[in-house]
């Protein structure tokens, strides 16, 4: 009976292992703390992150202060490398109210590796769970995909 039960354990390891290594990356508590302060405090405009391969983890790349402009935060995103990014975009109803909306943006730009367009698109649904509150997602492999007319289109 104790054989059988060290079994199943070894058996239970082993396919925990395999569905932590398919649920993508680890998410830097750093992340977390930093998102935090963008949808709580409004501390950031945006906020970049990169996949660091050789530590397992998503970091945070780059943070953008409340005052920069979307046109900051596009220049902020490399044209040959893939990128997880949040952005506080604050708009105008038709009936004159101030609003925002939180995007979150997959950049996977067309010219940037396969495996790293690989490894972006199977961590993005756990760093999502991880840093819970997006309202609004967008896909983008070009700039246009994820212009200000874009944004105030999907912000609506």
């Amino acid at each position: 009976m104790l054989r059988y039960h060290l079994i199943l354990t070894k058996y239970d390891q082993m396919m925990m292992s395999k569905a932590n290594a398919a649920s993508g990356m680890a998410v830097n508590d750093d992340c977390k703390l930093k998102f935090l302060a963008l949808k709580a405090k409004r501390t950031y405009r945006f906020i970049v992150f990169k996949i660091e391969e050789k530590q397992k983890q998503v970091v945070v790349e780059k943070v953008g202060e409340p005052t920069q402009s979307y046109e900051d935060f596009a220049a902020s995103l490399p044209s040959d490398e893939c990128r997880y990014a949040v952005y506080d975009f604050d708009f105008v109803t038709e009936e004159n109210c101030q609003k925002s909306r939180i995007f979150f943006i997959a950049w996977s730009p067309d010219n940037s590796r396969v495996r790293s367009k690989m490894i972006y698109a199977s961590s993005k649904d756990r760093f999502k769970r991880e840093l819970d509150g997006f309202q609004v997602e967008l896909q983008a492999t070009d700039p246009t995909e994820m212009g200000l007319d874009v944004i105030r289109s999907r912000a609506g």
